[in-house]
């Protein structure tokens, strides 16, 4: 598979990942600049996450019905559009609907992405170049923050939303030219009790919990490890760097996790496990002993675990679901990824509060390796399709 065909796709994956993080922490930083209260600036974060715990089914299943390009471009230029209406239009009411629209825009794109990736990669490199895929949407989502902070500085919130715009209309016009028409499969009359079976089916329920486990614990480190390292003393943009080596971790292992995944030298009841109880590891040293070396040693930890669960738990999904629904499939199990990206750190918080932080860390360790042990145990070999 040439990579001019799969690489409009890792584009629109780490778009949509830094539009999520890269504006959050921006408007975390300018809420005051632009007259947010804490009340309207936690509405305008949950406007981007409810649009796509709603939506994302709904575009996967259409783009089943269409074919996923149309659905990925469209997707892209509505994104970018919004986009563009956030740097002209600064009122909070603006930047609420410019959310609300990426969050909508991007629910369209990524699960079309993902379904594209399944059916390119194909069932011999499905692991490969979802890791690939994954790689990008995970450095879109730990350094989304950080290139963030630096248009804030170049340009404030209209550079950040002018770069979002420019580099959502260059992916879709790239995925326009560069993407193949895939052509849409023939699909049996599916009732309600039929899509319920199969969303409650452990093939689809047990990775989709692994997505959701790894993508809690990204949400977590990002936001919790530069806090943690600040209280050990360390600057903040020390405490950044941290998030720096966590994003370069996840993204050069996942597409060497993928290749050995494709060549039977790793399978996801094993790897996916094992690499959440890493994650486990990272979190709990960093609880139970926060210092400076540690919490680069979390990081790291984090980021090669996330690495190792996130493409072996697509790529199951993928192997296990007929081509003809793989966008359905795919834009539930996103709504899986963005109930752990939004439930990890609203657990961490809410825990430190009640106890402490230490305690709060450990409660995710806990949830975490439980996921894996169900992961170990719940996960079977998925029966070989043809191409």
């Amino acid at each position: 598979m040439a990579v001019r065909v799969l690489a409009p796709l890792y584009l629109a994956g780490f778009t949509t990942a830094f539009g999520a993080h890269g504006v959050a922490a921006a408007l975390g930083v300018r809420s005051d600049d632009v007259g947010l209260t804490l009340l309207s600036f936690g509405a305008i974060l949950a406007l981007y996450d409810l649009a796509e715990v709603l939506l994302k089914p709904v575009f996967g299943a259409l783009s089943d019905r269409v074919g996923p390009k149309p659905v990925v471009v469209a997707g892209l230029l509505a994104f970018a559009l919004v986009s563009l209406a956030g740097a002209v239009l600064s009122p909070p009411a603006v930047l609420a609907l410019a959310r609300l629209g990426q969050g909508a825009a991007a629910s369209a794109f990524s699960p079309a992405s993902s379904a594209a990736v399944a059916r390119l990669a194909g069932p011999a490199a499905v692991g490969r170049y979802f890791g690939r895929y994954g790689a990008w949407k995970s450095l879109g989502y730990a350094a989304g923050p950080l290139l963030g902070a630096g248009l804030l500085a170049l340009g404030g919130m209209r550079a950040l939303f002018v770069a979002l715009s420019v580099l959502a209309a260059g992916a879709a016009l790239w995925a326009a030219v560069a993407l193949p028409t895939l052509p849409v499969l023939p699909r049996p009359r599916a009732t309600v009790a039929d899509v319920v079976r199969q969303t409650t089916d452990r093939t689809f329920l047990v990775p989709t919990a692994v997505l959701a486990a790894s993508t809690a614990a990204l949400g977590v480190a990002v936001g919790f490890l530069p806090l943690v390292a600040t209280r050990v003393g360390l600057a903040a943009p020390a405490g950044m760097a941290a998030v720096t080596v966590l994003a370069l971790a996840s993204t050069v292992v996942q597409p060497v996790v993928g290749r050995l995944r494709d060549a039977g030298r790793v399978d996801t009841r094993h790897g996916a496990p094992g690499g959440l109880l890493v994650v486990t590891a990272g979190v709990l040293l960093v609880a139970v002993a926060p210092h400076a070396v540690t919490v680069y040693a979390a990081a790291l930890l984090v980021g090669l675990g996330i690495g190792t669960a996130t493409p072996l738990a697509f790529a199951h999904l993928a192997a296990a679901t007929p081509p003809e629904r793989i966008g359905r499939t795919m834009g539930a199990a996103e709504v899986g990824r963005e109930l752990g990206d939004a439930g990890g750190p609203l657990l961490v918080g809410a825990v430190a509060v009640a106890v402490s932080l230490p305690v709060a860390l450990g409660a995710l360790a806990a949830v975490t390796a439980g996921t894996a042990a169900v992961g170990a145990t719940a996960l079977r070999p998925v029966p070989p399709r043809s191409p």
